[in-house]
């Protein structure tokens, strides 16, 4: 067992025990918009391209893109099987016909072995769940649906103009949890407005609510965003590195040991960045981070014993 493997459960090692095989995420964009962008500027952390920085137009065909995608990462990687990443703006804010077709272009790539869908908390609803377990059985490919909640601070969702709270995630989970599909929730541990106890928070309830995967992000501030140029106008400013490792250990050391953690770090291209960790590469930054819970002898879920009546063991 490799440090790594001792340290935190990852998102590869998963992969790799699920399907036997070397596995790549394909990212696809869809020609598609978020409901918070409607008649508003959105979130005021999203640029104008969403987190596509690296992906093909969304007019391009799904297969297409798959195909495309995929030709180069075998040839680059050596993958084996891929998933489908419907990644951009919010892949479930469709007519359900239209939402429906885009899946079912998935299958017609060889060697799809799970799609993964990123959309909203206040996007989940049963028809479309029932839709997606159906395909599911049919097609024999696995679905994660990625829910972007970023924090369990609705004082901070707020400010950031998510146009959800906490409430809206809570129904989501509870939705998606009736169906055998995986569940990853992407998180923000250092938003301006937030704290290490809000990180601390965020790590009991996602474990709380069962979720399997979990993507840390890093804030980053993306040119042209409301929030950067608040950033700029010196309207607040970003915890230090120190401070959000600090956060992050504790995260992870709260964390269901059995969760899955995908990402630690924020990674866009640093030409579409004001500011982006620490002007460090985000390899690096991990390499800081194992060696700082080594050096610790901490490790996922060792702080782990806030369920089931915690107050009750002194009776056992």
């Amino acid at each position: 067992m490799t440090m790594e493997e001792q340290l935190y459960r990852s998102y590869s090692q998963y992969l790799k025990d699920k399907y036997h095989a070397k596995v790549y995420k394909l990212p696809v964009n869809l020609p598609g918009t978020c409901p918070n962008r409607e008649g508003g500027s959105g979130c005021t952390f999203c640029s104008e391209k969403g987190t596509g920085f690296e992906a093909m137009e969304g007019a391009v065909p799904v297969a297409v893109q798959l195909e495309k995608t995929k030709e180069y990462i075998q040839r680059r990687y050596h993958a084996e099987k891929f998933i489908a990443y419907f990644q951009n703006y919010t892949n479930t804010y469709f007519p359900f016909e239209t939402f429906c077709s885009y899946i079912r272009e998935a299958e017609k790539v060889k060697d799809i072995v799970e799609v993964s869908i990123s959309t909203r908390p206040d996007c989940i609803s049963s028809r479309y769940l029932a839709f997606l377990h159906e395909w599911m059985q049919e097609t024999g490919i696995a679905v994660t649906i990625e829910l972007g909640l970023q924090t369990v601070n609705y004082h901070s969702l707020a400010k950031v103009r998510r146009g959800h709270g906490l409430a809206e995630y809570i129904d989501a989970v509870q939705r998606i949890r009736q169906y055998p599909f995986d569940i990853c929730t992407h998180v923000i541990l250092n938003l301006p407005w937030d704290t290490g106890e809000d990180a601390a928070e965020t790590a009991k309830i996602l474990s709380v609510l069962g979720n399997d995967i979990v993507k840390i992000h890093s804030l980053y501030l993306a040119k042209g965003t409301e929030l950067a140029g608040q950033y700029e106008n010196g309207e607040f400013q970003i915890c230090t590195l120190e401070e959000y490792l600090e956060r992050l250990i504790l995260f992870i050391r709260l964390l269901d040991p059995d969760m899955v953690i995908e990402r630690f770090f924020s990674r866009i291209p640093e030409k579409d960045a004001v500011f982006c960790n620490w002007n460090t590469s985000w390899w690096k930054l991990k390499d800081m981070l194992l060696d700082e819970m080594k050096k610790r002898n901490v490790r996922q879920g060792d702080l782990y014993c806030y369920r089931n009546g915690p107050r009750l063991k002194k009776w056992n």
